[in-house]
C-alpha cells in the first residue's frame, strides 16, 4: 500500500507540481499587484488628505450629519472601521508574538 502511494506520487508528483504552479501564477501576480498598491505606506502628499478626511468625519459627528448617511455609506464606513481595528489587532498579536491573552 505504501509502495503504491510512493510510486504514484513519484510518477505524478512533477505533473501535479507543474499544474499547481500554472494555477497559482496569475493569482499571485494579481495579489502582488494589489499588495504593492494597498499595503504601501502613505506618501507625504497623502497625509494631509487623510487628516482632512478625519476632520470631516469629526465635523460630521458634531453637526449630526451621520443621521443623513445612506445605508451604503454607513456599511462602507463600518467596514473600513472594522478593517482598521483588525489590522490593529493583528499588529498587537505580532508584537506580542502570540495570540494568548485575546478573547477569540
Amino acid at each position: 500500500m505504501a509502495q503504491k502511494l510512493v510510486q504514484a506520487l513519484s510518477t505524478r508528483g512533477p505533473q501535479l507540481l507543474s499544474a499547481a504552479v500554472a494555477y497559482s501564477k496569475p493569482r499571485l501576480a494579481t495579489f502582488w499587484y494589489y499588495a504593492k498598491v494597498e499595503l504601501a505606506p502613505p506618501t507625504p502628499a497623502e497625509i494631509p488628505r487623510a487628516i482632512d478626511s478625519m476632520k470631516a468625519v469629526i465635523r460630521g459627528f458634531q453637526t449630526g450629519r451621520l443621521a443623513q448617511l445612506t445605508v451604503r455609506e454607513a456599511v462602507r464606513n463600518g467596514l473600513v472601521a472594522t478593517e482598521v481595528l483588525m489590522w490593529f489587532y493583528i499588529g498587537e498579536i505580532i508584537g506580542k508574538r502570540g495570540i494568548i491573552g485575546y478573547n477569540v
